[in-house]
């Protein structure tokens, strides 16, 4: 049993309290235009290619690429000490936005751009999850 206290949980609002939302259901969903197609986060009323309000959530593939990324050694929250020093990546999806989220399964000497990744999904409260990557080989 650890003596670290829990980690502090968001209390997002509006769309981004719908994208956590799905998270916490277990699926991945991005806002899909049904005039253009263009997929888009942050999440947005309206479509940022065409200005369509017929915008809506998608579940999305889960699979991307990584695009950068940064090691922490030092939490802001402490409820996070106890996992450092972690990799927060950004990841390029297969459907185009970049998402960020932290890196597990594999240790942080592992990463490197465009590796194959997919996304691990886990809930934390019944209207909040936490997005995480691992290593998809």
């Amino acid at each position: 049993m650890s003596d670290a206290p829990p980690k502090m949980i968001p209390d997002p609002d509006g769309l981004n309290a719908e994208f956590y939302q799905n998270i916490a259901d277990g699926t991945l969903c991005l806002r899909r235009c049904a005039d253009c197609g263009a997929v888009h986060h942050p999440p947005r009323y309206l479509c940022a290619t065409c200005g369509s309000e017929q915008v809506e959530w998608s579940a999305i593939s889960g699979k991307g690429r990584i695009f950068s990324w940064t090691i922490s050694h030092r939490p802001v929250d402490p409820g996070w000490a106890v996992d450092g020093p972690w990799a927060t990546v950004v990841v390029e999806m297969e459907e185009g936005p970049r998402l960020v989220g932290g890196f597990r399964g594999a240790p942080n000497e592992a990463l490197e751009l465009d590796l194959p990744v997919r996304v691990v999904l886990e809930r934390e409260t019944e209207s909040f999850g936490r997005l995480y990557f691992t290593p998809d080989v």
